[in-house]
């Protein structure tokens, strides 16, 4: 078995920069030897010139430890070009894939939307840079300066070593007793942070409500929730970070001491400067351990982080290019589906099945909760079906490439989303504009007037979700971009609930339009004023079809059906006449 063929894409993606991290290490490996140039530096002053009381011996000494300095810099800049290379490269390598992952997460999802994966790869990407990476790339030096010890005295070596594996162990205690609270911690913020944004998005209902004081309150507790986590892992840490300090001041004192001890004895090779030099190596091996353990919460980040995205690109996948497919004509079958909500086991509708052909007009009503936004998404292969198929002229449309089929595709939600732009720019899908298509779908749905009274008319910006323009504005120009392109299959879900009496007439001419044109159309609608370009009627009820047929027929079997009520009751809506039946 290969390892690398079952490697997850994020480590395949790590794999790609090892030219990088291998280029870093060889600078980081020169850059550490040269650390010791100070103390060298200092060596030699006390024993050259001091002793020679030689200017020039000392001019030379101080030119080539500023030499040393300076290269060390170059090298560290160097490095850190390298690294800042490689976590670009990564996000060329990964940023794609994680937006798209995030992308169809969210669609499975819809109430879990949330953009942490996009957070945990920043955290992923800007490890790269971290201390206790250029700690571990430093590590090997420590071997060197460790055998500089061993050589200098076998006792100081092995007191070295010793010190090295009570900062290991100090290293293993801070990871065991800090990581669960830190994992919590992350868990609690990241719980925040959504709550927080979620608050954001309806900040006017909760003004208008006077909701402030109590969603304040139970942001207040998962802040605390939070704040408390990570205070009991910061004691922790600190107080492990305090230790690890303290030993390696201690080891550089204590082979100071030791060192003397030996020289005293005779025991100590090289003279009474060694016991100056093992000192200072025996405090750089221990260097990178003790970064390591000060840096440990970033290294719990980065692992959490990477924990998360491992599991989200494992769970969805790259989709295999699929065989490109000819333009749909619009011939809609709808085969006995039933489906419910992602990641529920509910199920919405039950065993609908119609068939549409292209051109046809389908108005499905319904009271709420009937299903009729749910059959939308699967019109339009938002969502999977539990079993059943929708196809398009013969394809399953939940498995087309949505590139691919987009184009020839309209959808307006129920809930009219318009993205930071210009009218144009939404309109047109934020592809290439092309005037006379946008200003054709405006006119369609009687938005042209409107635009044209506005300062930069189509280049008007819409503001975030379309803050600028009125709720009856915002769904026109949802309607515009449903209808651009002249789409062969459309899907309207409530489209004149906030139009007035013209914007609805516009809507029905839009439609039958469109029609003409061969455009197939499905309508999910409360209200009457579609059922006049419709061909064909759909009843839901509890996720049932309780009607379907030409629209005049379906209209008559109502009608029929609630005669004997109709005497005594006032007249009701289209909407509410499946709950008649």
């Amino acid at each position: 078995m290969n390892p690398a063929k079952n490697a997850s894409e994020l480590s395949k993606g790590l794999g790609e920069l090892k030219p990088y991290f291998l280029r870093a290490a060889g600078l980081s490996l020169v850059a550490s030897l040269l650390v010791v140039a100070p103390s060298a530096y200092m060596l030699e002053v006390y024993d050259r010139v001091v002793n020679s009381r030689s200017h020039m011996t000392l001019a030379m000494l101080t030119l080539a430890v500023l030499g040393a300095f300076l290269m060390m810099e170059v090298l560290e800049w160097a490095r850190g070009q390298l690294m800042h290379q490689a976590s670009m490269a990564l996000d060329q390598r990964l940023s794609g894939r994680i937006f798209n992952a995030l992308f169809e997460s969210n669609l499975r999802r819809p109430s879990g939307s949330s953009a942490q994966p996009m957070n945990d790869f920043r955290t992923v990407r800007e490890f790269l840079n971290n201390p206790v990476l250029i700690a571990c790339m430093e590590a090997p030096v420590s071997l060197v300066f460790l055998i500089l010890v061993f050589a200098v005295s076998p006792v100081l070596g092995w007191s070295t070593v010793v010190a090295a594996l009570v900062q290991t162990l100090i290293a293993w205690l801070n990871q065991t007793s800090t990581q669960p609270p830190l994992l919590a911690a992350n868990r609690s913020a990241i719980a925040a942070q959504q709550y927080a944004d979620g608050s954001l998005r309806n900040a006017q209902v909760i003004e208008s409500m006077g909701m402030l004081r109590d969603i304040h309150r139970r942001w207040m507790e998962k802040q605390r929730e939070f704040l408390n986590l990570q205070a009991v892992a910061s004691d922790a840490g600190g107080a492990f970070q305090a230790s690890s300090k303290l030993l390696q001041n201690v080891t550089s004192s204590g082979l100071l001491g030791l060192g003397a001890w030996l020289l005293l004895r005779g025991e100590l090779n090289g003279g009474s400067a060694m016991m100056i030099v093992a000192s200072i190596l025996g405090g750089r091996v221990l260097a990178p351990l003790v970064q390591i353990v000060s840096q440990w919460q970033a290294v719990v980040n980065v692992r959490d982080a990477w924990t998360r995205l491992d599991q989200m690109l494992t769970a969805l996948p790259v989709h295999p290019p699929s065989m490109a497919l000819p333009a749909p004509h619009g011939a809609l079958a709808v085969e006995n589906v039933m489906a419910a909500a992602p990641g529920s086991q509910i199920p919405i509708l039950k065993g609908i099945a119609f068939t549409l052909q292209p051109g046809e007009v389908l108005a499905v009503v319904g009271p709420s909760a009937s299903g009729k936004t749910t059959l939308a998404r699967l019109l339009v292969g938002l969502w999977p079906a539990a079993s059943g198929k929708v196809r398009l002229d013969g394809v399953d449309v939940f498995s087309w490439n949505k590139a691919e089929l987009g184009p020839h595709i309209g959808y307006l939600p129920q809930g009219v989303e318009l993205f930071e732009g210009t009218l144009a720019e939404n309109i047109s899908r934020f592809g290439e504009i092309e005037p006379a298509k946008v200003e054709a779908a405006a006119r369609a749905v009687g938005l042209h007037e409107t635009i044209m009274e506005l300062p930069k008319g189509y280049d008007s910006p819409v503001g975030r979700d379309g803050a600028i323009l009125s709720g009856g504005q915002r769904q026109r120009v949802g309607l515009a971009r449903a209808l651009y392109g002249d789409p062969v299959f459309v899907v309207l879900d409530e489209p004149n609930s906030s139009l007035d009496e013209s914007g609805d007439a516009a809507l029905a001419s839009a439609i039958a339009q469109l029609k003409s044109r061969g455009t197939t159309f499905v309508v999910m609608t409360h209200r009457t004023s579609v059922l006049s370009v419709a061909d064909k009627m759909l009843i839901l009820q509890d996720g049932q079809n309780r009607a379907f047929g030409p629209r005049d027929e379906v209209l008559a079997a109502l009608a029929k059906a609630i005669a004997p009520q109709q005497a005594q009751q006032p007249p009701v809506p289209v909407s509410a006449l499946a709950t008649r039946t």
